[in-house]
Order: structure tokens, then C-alpha cells, then sequence
């Protein structure tokens, strides 16, 4: 009838058309039907206006099925409709689903959805209703699998309310979907996950900075969690990029910025923690993912100091160690080559503080025994710098250097030598370019000698950072090593640079040198024979020869510290003829047989190498303080009768070269030599011999300060000497006197008679060279190859006896004096210094043509026929020896 409302059915009439079977569903326990208001209360409402009649034709629309009219609200209540009306609208609206009942009836609607919408107030600023939330874990507990459910509804909620930008329901929606993660078991976390990571990337991808720190917390509680069931499908891969570009956060509000930053750490602390123990998770130490965690980590530890434990700085190296602690050995290169390109990009490197930083963090956090992996890293980027500016490179080496200290406790690896290798190929480099003034091939990048200069001293330091870390016998090898690559011309000419020629030859010289130093600085060993053994004191000792002053005092500081095992060449300086023994630590037992045989074996040597230094013009206060150094060392060291007597001989001899004319020595040169012969007796005589030898001494030595004190190293080995004008001329009892003390020597345990036998010096072919500037100029001086000592040959009679004598007399006819002998060798180094290489060559073919012509002599007595009767031997065409063994002639 129009006009009139329809009438509807009532509640059970609804659920009376049922099946037969099927019967109508209960309400919850404590859920009572609501009591549907009959229809003619209707007209009674004040407030409700009377209808018009509706056209002829025209009926009112009925409601859909299902559907009431809401209840009517009486007069005190009116203020509260509308906004009771709009939450059931919306309330309607947010719950339906489409062509069902449960949409409308929210009793009927699945206790799972009415559990989640429980948890969620009134007002979004009350927070979460525990009591709600508890019923909801407890049915999520009970009923596992409704987790996947209740997860992507809680999604769905969070998700409209995010687009409808309600926060404080988003921030409940995330609060109740940790607590699930946290109460639920480990078996059905995975129902869960999928839905709170998507939830996760709605935030993340959000533009609201309190999100992302809201994400981000929640990712890292989830991170925390540890899962027995593996996820083969599960990726991390936005979650890493995402927080890398957190951890590059411009904000324009500090403070925010910082929250940012700190966030975006600790989410890719997270990611490690989730992914790096899981073999079948995400891989993240694949480059993609480290080239974008690694700089991300880094950015924020140079840009921010340590002020506080949430600080993107105090964060970052937080998480960098706890990545770098868990990679095993075939991770460490991953994680280290971003570093690497970090560095480089922002040209870090010059600045060396933070480089080195970062080296630190890295060489403490991982593992000791892939130490040698970081260095391998480090020397091969050095290689691949090799023609960047002297700034990087230096840089580079200070963090090898720093690198080396720490790892110390480890190893260097299994190319120990490759180290040093590389390290001497840079010197060897840093020379070039010094001397050429560009660090490249094309000559467009300049270079000083300043900055190449301070790249040599860290090398240098980094060598003997690096050998500190070796043991002893592995310490031998790399002084071995390093001693075969200092660059000899003649003997290895490819070692340096063809443009370098001699002045780069002496500069690397001198480097390799002081890399040696550095090694055998803090060398420490009981045996002697294995700290100088043939091998490497006889090409060591023949630097002492050399005319460059620096390679002298080089070579006698290192031999100082191989032969000084109780640290006193520093309490021996500087050098003084009062010196107080007591400092001294003196060893308490004889000579081992090690050290004797050491002694027995290469003293002479060694006598004879301090010898032929004094005589050296170019010798200045250091080289005659050090020459004092090594006498005292070798004094303390190895002191025994024998030594001491042979110490004191050599001494004398000493003051015999000061005192005389041949030698073309300086007024300072003889008053050095003198200053050290004192000073030298002054300790000999109080390290075990007899009083009257110490009184002889100290009665020398008195007189001298009384009348010359020119010749004591106090007025003469200092910074401003005092030298007699003229020539010097020294009275004789101003000398120590070797009768005297020989007669101070009798009757004790200190040979006597040998201390009468004055000391002469071996000469060898080597020595003989007085002025030269490199040993290589001696090579292949063992020939004789003076002409007229071929001519004298050749003209000698063929003897008629055949003899042994004959016989070597032929090959190597020396002849003559000794001293003629001297004079000739001596010509022929003079000649190899100053001849040309083509006359060189000549001489040497004359040497051959000359060998020939005495072979020929040879075979000629060898087959001469027997005389005939009458005298004459018939002459033969063809040699005997060339008609029974034509094949083994060779010519």
C-alpha cells in the first residue's frame, strides 16, 4: 500500500526456509539477538515528519534483504547520533562482504575478525587493549592455523588505515602483529611473516619519516627472532636497499636525520643477523648486496663523532664489526673490496686517519686466521695505485703498516715474501719517480721529491712492521730476500729502472738498506751463525767498501743490531773513555760454541772490514761512533780471552793507520780514529783483563786530556770539533803502547805472545779496491787479464819435461814477486773502473787467444815424436790428437 512501510520477517522466520539437516547457527556465549523494534512504534517518534503520498504507480523501494532500519535514539541522546551514526555506518561499511550476511550482523561475522577488530579503541590515543589482545593470541596459540589469517587481515586493516592516514590505528596494527611474532611458536612463525614483511614495505615505502623508524624497529625485534622451520621463498633484497638509502638520509631536521640514520642501521644489522647464519636465505654477502651496505655503513662513520651511544657513528661501528666477525674465509674479499672503493671514490686515503679507522675496525672484528686476507687485499690495491699521487700511496702503506701491528698475533699468510716483494717493487717505483718528477709514463701527473720521500719512509716503516710479526728463522729469509734484491750493476742491472742509471741505482741502495734495518732492529736471536750466516754477511760486509758514506753507516748499524742481543748499543752512546760498565748488562755465562764458532769463522772477516773503513776519507762523526758500537758490541757479545786479545790488536792497528803518512787521511779522519781507539781500549781493559792493562789505559788517556785532547771522542766525535791547525803530530806517550801492554797481559789467562804479534789485514781481491761505487764493479776480477803478463807467457821455452808443474805453469803462469803481483791486479781494477766496455771485450778475447796458444803448447809437448838418431824430428803436418779424435776438438 503506498505510503506504508513493508513489513519484514522476523528473525526466525529467516533461518525457518532452511534444509531439511541443516540447522540454523548459535550465537556466541554472552551474544544475545538484538530485539528488532515492531513497526508501530514508528509514528509515535516526535522527531520523525509524516510522509507524502507517493505517486499512483509508484511504490517505495524495498531494503535489500537483510537490512534494518538503525534504532531510534530519544531526545537527551540527540547530541551523540550523529557521531554514533556515522562509527555504525562505518562500522557497516569496513565489515561487509559482498553478497553475504556476515557482512552486516557482526555477531555473525568469523570470531577471528571480531577478535582483531576488538583490540582497536575508541580513540586510537588509548593504545591497544591488552585485554582484547590477550583473547587474540590466546586463540592465535590455540588455533595455529588461523595465523596466516588473522596476519593478512591485521594487513588489511593496517593498510585502510594507513591510505586514510589514521596513524595511531597503524601503530596499533604493528604492535599487535609483534606481539603475535613474539608469542607464536617457531613451526608456524612462516604463516606470519609473509604478511608482516608486506607490511613492512607499505611503511617503508611510505613518505612519513615516523613510519620508517616504526618499520624499522619492528623489522629489527623480528630479526632477533630465532626460526627452526627454513623459508626458501623469503627475500630481503628491498629491505637492504631500502635501509642503505635510510642510512643516506637528508633530513632537513637534524634530529631527525639522526633517527633516520640510526634506524637504518639497525635495520641492516638486522638483515645480517637474519640472513648471514642461514645458508638457505638470501646470500648477503654477494657484491650487489655488500657494494650497498658497506658504503652506507661507512658515510655515517666519517661524518659523525662518538657522543652518544645512539649515534649514527657509535651505531655504525657497531653493526660493522658484528658483519665483519661473522664472514667466513670466502666472504672476507666481498666485504673488504667496497671499503677499498669507498675509500677511493671520496679520496679518503690522503686524510689516512679515517682509512686507517676503518682498518682497525675491520683487522680486530674479523676472524685472526683470515688476517692475511685483508693484507692481501691491501697490497694488491697498492699495486693498482701504483700511478696514483704519492699521497695515495703513502696512504695505503700507513694502513698496511697499522694493518701489520695488529694482525701481529696472527699470520701474515703463506706469501710471506710476496709482501715484501711488492713493498721493495714500490720503492723501487717511488725512485723513478722522484728522479723523473712524474708518476706516470706520459709525463703529465708531476710528483716532488718531498712526497716521494715521505712514500719511501712508510714503506720502509711498514717492512719492518711487517718482519716484526714473522718468527725468527722466517726473519732470516726476508733479510735474505730482501739483501738479493738491492740492485748491484753488473751483477742485477734489471732491478733498476735503464733511466735511473747510477744515482737511481745508490738511491735504492740506500732504501733496501734501511728496510734491512728495520728488520734487524728487533731481530732476536741466540745464534749467531743463523743471524749472519755466509750467505748474507759476506754480501753485506762488502758495502763497506762502497764510496757513498750513508750505505757505509747503514751497514754498520746493521751489524750492530744482528751482533747486539742485550739491547746495549744504546747505552753505549755516546762514545766516552769514562764510561760506566755497571749499565752495561753483561752476560753471566761463557761463549756458547755457536758463538765461538761464529767467531772462528768470520772474525777475521769482520777485523778486516773495520779495518779498511777507518781508511775511508768520506767518514764523518756517525760512521766513527758507530765503528765504536760495533767494537763495544762485539766486546760484551762475545767476549772471551781470544777475542779481546784479537780486539785489542785490531785496535792498535788501528792507531798504526792514524799515525801513518801513506794513507791520505784528514786531520778529523786520524783524530776519529784515535778518539775511537781510546775509547775502545778504555772498555776492553774493564770487561775482564788484568788491573795493569786497565792502569796503562787510563795513565794514556790522562795524558791526552791534559795535552791533546783533540785525540779523546768527547772534543772530537761532536757537533763542534776541536782540531790541531796544520798537521797532526802526536808524541809518543800520548799512543797506547803495545809492549807495555803485553808485559800488563803476563801471567793471566790472556795470550801474551799473540798480542805481540801485530794485526795485518787479509787482503783479498775485493779489498784490494780502495775507491769504487758499487761491488759490482769486482765481478769477474778473478781473471788476470794484463797484457804483458800474456806477452812474458807466450814467451816462455817449452820445457822438455812433461810435469804436474809443467802442467799448471802453462795454464796459469803467475811468476814474479807478490808485490809485482798487487801492482798488476791493482791496473786491472783500474781499468775496469775507467776502460770503456769495448776495450774490456778486447782484453777479454786477448785472455782467450792467450789460453789457445798455451793449450796449443800443451798438446805440442804431448805429442812430440821420439828423436830420431840423427837428431831431427820430421815435421807433421796434421796433430795426432786431431787424427784419432777429430769430434772431440773444439775450438
Amino acid at each position: 500500500m503506498p505510503g506504508t512501510l513493508p513489513r519484514f520477517p522476523s528473525m526466525p522466520a529467516l533461518f525457518g526456509s532452511l534444509p531439511r539437516g541443516v540447522s540454523s547457527p548459535s550465537l556466541p556465549r554472552g551474544v544475545t539477538m538484538p530485539n528488532l523494534p515492531t513497526l508501530p512504534t514508528l509514528p509515535s517518534l516526535p522527531s520523525f515528519p509524516s510522509l507524502p503520498s507517493m505517486p499512483r504507480s509508484v511504490t517505495m523501494p524495498s531494503l535489500p534483504r537483510g537490512l534494518s532500519l538503525p534504532r531510534a535514539v530519544s531526545m537527551p541522546t540527540v547530541s551523540l547520533a550523529h557521531r554514533r551514526l556515522l562509527r555504525d555506518c562505518c562500522s557497516v561499511l569496513d565489515h561487509q562482504t559482498p553478497g553475504g550476511l556476515c557482512g552486516c550482523c557482526w555477531a555473525l561475522r568469523p570470531r577471528y575478525k571480531r577478535l582483531v577488530d576488538n583490540i582497536f579503541p575508541e580513540d586510537p590515543e588509548d593504545g591497544l587493549v591488552k585485554v582484547n589482545m590477550e583473547k587474540l593470541t590466546f586463540f592465535a596459540l590455540s588455533a595455529p592455523e588461523k595465523l596466516d589469517r588473522i596476519a593478512a587481515y591485521l594487513s588489511e586493516r593496517l593498510t585502510r588505515e594507513l591510505n586514510r592516514h589514521r596513524y595511531g590505528y597503524v601503530v596499533i596494527a604493528m604492535e599487535a602483529l609483534e606481539q603475535l611474532l613474539l608469542a607464536c611458536h617457531c613451526q608456524s612463525i612462516n604463516l606470519l611473516v609473509e604478511s608482516f614483511l608486506s607490511t613492512l614495505r607499505l611503511l617503508l615505502e611510505a613518505d612519513r619519516p615516523h613510519l620508517h623508524i616504526l618499520a624499522t624497529s619492528s623489522f629489527v625485534k623480528f630479526a632477533n627472532i630465532e626460526e627452526d622451520t627454513p623459508s626458501y621463498h623469503r627475500s630481503y633484497d628491498f629491505f637492504v636497499s631500502r635501509f642503505s638509502q635510510m642510512c643516506h638520509s637528508e633530513h632537513e631536521d637534524a634530529d631527525t636525520r639522526n633517527k633516520i640514520r640510526v634506524s637504518g642501521i639497525r635495520g641492516l644489522q638486522g638483515v645480517v643477523r637474519k640472513t648471514v647464519d642461514d645458508e638457505l636465505q638470501v646470500n648477503i654477502w654477494e657484491p650487489r648486496h655488500m657494494e650497498q651496505i658497506v658504503p652506507a655503513l661507512l658515510v655515517n662513520l666519517q661524518q659523525h663523532t662518538h657522543t652518544n651511544s645512539e649515534s649514527p657513528a657509535e651505531q655504525t661501528e657497531v653493526c660493522f664489526r658484528e658483519l665483519l666477525c661473522r664472514a667466513a674465509y670466502g666472504h672476507i674479499n666481498n666485504a673488504i673490496r667496497p671499503v677499498l672503493m669507498h675509500l677511493d671514490s671520496h679520496r679518503l686515503w690522503e686524510g689516512r686517519s679515517f682509512a686507517v679507522r676503518c682498518f682497525q675496525i675491520i683487522m680486530y672484528s674479523i676472524q685472526s686466521q683470515h688476517s692475511h686476507l685483508v693484507i692481501q687485499q691491501l697490497l694488491g690495491h697498492l699495486d693498482a695505485n701504483s700511478r696514483s699521487p704519492a699521497s695515495v700511496r703513502a696512504g695505503i702503506v700507513e694502513v698496511l703498516s697499522e694493518a701489520a701491528v695488529i694482525e701481529a698475533t696472527g699470520s701474515v699468510g703463506p706469501t710471506v715474501l710476496e709482501v715484501f716483494n711488492t713493498l721493495l717493487r714500490q720503492l723501487r717505483q717511488s725512485v723513478d719517480y722522484q728522479l723523473t718528477g712524474y708518476y706516470d709514463n706520459t709525463g703529465q701527473h708531476e710528483t716532488t721529491s718531498a712526497e716521494e720521500k715521505t712514500l719511501q719512509d712508510s714503506v720502509i716503516k711498514t717492512i719492518g712492521s711487517f718482519a716484526n710479526t714473522l718468527p725468527v728463522y722466517q726473519r732470516s729469509e726476508v733479510m735474505l730476500f730482501i739483501m738479493g734484491k738491492i740492485p748491484v750493476p753488473g751483477i742485477y742491472p734489471a732491478l733498476g729502472s735503464p733511466n735511473a742509471g747510477f744515482e737511481g741505482s745508490r738511491m735504492i741502495q740506500v732504501m733496501l738498506l734501511k728496510s734491512l734495518l728495520q728488520v734487524s732492529e728487533r731481530y732476536e736471536s741466540s745464534n749467531l751463525l743463523m743471524a749472519l750466516p755466509s750467505s748474507f754477511l759476506e754480501p753485506l760486509l762488502s758495502f763497506t767498501l762502497m764510496e757513498e758514506p750513508e750505505i757505509r753507516l747503514l751497514v754498520l748499524s746493521i751489524l750492530t743490531s744482528l751482533i747486539d742481543r742485550r739491547q746495549n748499543a744504546a747505552r753505549l752512546h755516546p762514545a766516552s773513555v769514562t764510561f760506566d760498565v755497571s749499565v752495561l748488562e753483561l752476560k753471566d755465562d761463557s761463549c756458547s760454541r755457536q758463538d765461538v764458532l761464529f767467531m772462528r769463522k768470520h772474525a777475521q772477516r769482520l777485523y778486516r772490514h773495520v779495518y779498511l773503513t777507518c781508511k775511508e776519507e768520506s767518514s764523518g762523526r756517525s760512521h766513527y761512533e758507530a765503528l765504536f758500537t760495533l767494537l763495544a758490541v762485539l766486546s760484551v757479545e762475545l767476549a772471551n780471552e781470544e777475542v779481546l786479545v784479537d780486539l785489542m790488536r785490531l785496535v792498535l792497528a788501528l792507531q798504526e793507520l792514524a799515525l801513518s803518512n801513506h794513507e791520505s787521511l784528514s786531520v778529523f779522519n786520524r783524530c776519529g780514529v784515535h778518539a775511537v781507539c781510546a775509547a775502545s781500549l778504555s772498555l776492553l781493559s774493564r770487561l775482564g783483563p788484568p788491573p795493569p792493562l786497565h792502569l796503562h789505559v787510563t795513565q794514556v788517556i790522562e795524558s791526552r786530556q791534559q795535552e791533546a785532547r783533540h785525540l779523546l771522542p768527547h772534543h772530537v766525535l761532536c757537533d763542534q770539533p776541536s782540531l790541531p791547525e796544520g798537521e797532526l803530530k802526536v808524541d809518543d806517550s800520548l799512543l797506547f803502547v803495545q809492549s807495555k801492554m803485553c808485559e800488563a797481559l803476563t801471567g793471566s789467562s790472556y795470550s801474551s805472545e799473540r798480542i805481540n804479534t801485530p794485526y795485518t789485514p787479509q787482503l783479498t781481491d775485493e779489498d784490494r779496491l780502495s775507491k769504487r761505487k758499487s761491488i759490482g764493479d769486482v765481478v769477474s776480477l778473478q781473471m788476470d787479464m794484463d797484457p804483458q803478463f800474456c806477452l812474458d807467457a807466450q814467451q816462455k821455452p817449452p820445457t822438455d819435461q812433461i810435469t804436474f808443474e809443467t802442467l799448471k805453469n802453462a795454464i796459469d803462469d803467475r811468476g814474479g814477486e807478490e808485490e809485482e803481483e798487487r801492482r798488476k791486479r791493482r791496473r786491472v781494477v783500474e781499468r775496469f773502473q775507467t776502460a770503456p766496455f769495448e776495450e774490456i771485450a778486447a782484453h777479454c778475447g786477448a785472455k782467450t787467444s792467450s789460453l789457445q796458444s798455451r793449450l796449443d803448447q800443451v798438446f805440442e809437448l804431448i805429442i812430440r815424436p821420439p828423436p830420431s838418431p840423427s837428431g831431427h824430428s820430421p815435421p807433421r803436418s796434421t796433430p795426432l790428437y786431431e787424427m784419432k779424435f777429430p769430434d772431440l776438438c773444439v775450438y
